[in-house]
């Protein structure tokens, strides 16, 4: 353990969290990431179990867990449809 006087020991740039890493290190941290089909699913998987263990598998539970994930279909399936929502917004009916 670092006394006061010490500096603590460094962290590899690999092994920092997304919001540890410095500005000037992001390019070598994304890099640094597992981008195969087995590392995407991995990092997929990791971050279901994080939002279920926060969110759903509690002791006192809320809606709030599920209402993030509607929210998020609302704002993804209205994102897709804009186009088309658009262009219907600009047609004139008469």
């Amino acid at each position: 353990m670092a006394s006061v006087g010490e500096c603590p020991a460094t962290v590899s740039v690999k092994d920092k969290k997304l919001l540890e890493v410095k500005l000037g290190e992001l390019p070598s941290w994304i890099l640094m990431r597992d981008f195969s089909p087995s590392g995407i699913f991995g990092a997929f998987q990791r971050g279901y179990y994080r939002y279920y263990n926060k969110y759903i598998n509690v002791k006192k539970g809320s809606i709030s867990g599920i209402t993030m994930v509607l929210a998020c279909y609302v704002l993804f399936s209205y994102c897709f449809s804009y186009k088309h929502l658009k262009h219907e917004r600009l047609r004139k009916y008469h």
